[in-house]
């Protein structure tokens, strides 16, 4: 079994960081993009797609700025997040998504992140 490595995606978006972070951060918020049905309970997130539900625990966050969730079936150290930046030069706000995979595999789940990405994006307006 090879062993996942840790990639970056980032998206240019235009839209304000607070607002960004509801969709990233919250139930409601990610039950427009990311999963059909999405709950929120003693820091666990249970998103089901299809009929099938995955659990991810919530790492780590800071308001308007990140979150970081790991599956609950991953390894400690894999986790996928969700990194609001401003860019210097722009001013313009910068979704970063970080998650693992194989590097095989990189290519396919970057596209799954596009797809998702674009849909939030649809969903904000952008």
């Amino acid at each position: 079994m090879s062993k996942k490595v840790q990639y970056e995606l980032e998206y240019p978006v235009r839209c304000s960081p607070s607002i960004l972070y509801e969709f990233l951060s919250t139930p409601a918020g990610l039950q427009e993009w990311f999963a059909d049905k999405v709950d929120f309970r003693d820091n666990v997130f249970s998103f089901s797609w299809n009929g099938a539900t995955e659990e991810a625990e919530v790492l780590e966050q800071e308001e308007e700025e990140f979150i970081r969730l790991r599956w609950l079936h991953a390894p400690n150290g894999e986790f996928f997040e969700f990194r609001i930046q401003i860019s210097e030069v722009t001013n313009e706000t910068i979704l970063v998504v970080k998650d693992f995979a194989e590097k095989k595999e990189i290519a396919d789940q970057s596209q799954l992140w596009d797809y998702q990405v674009k849909d939030l994006f649809h969903r904000i307006g952008n």
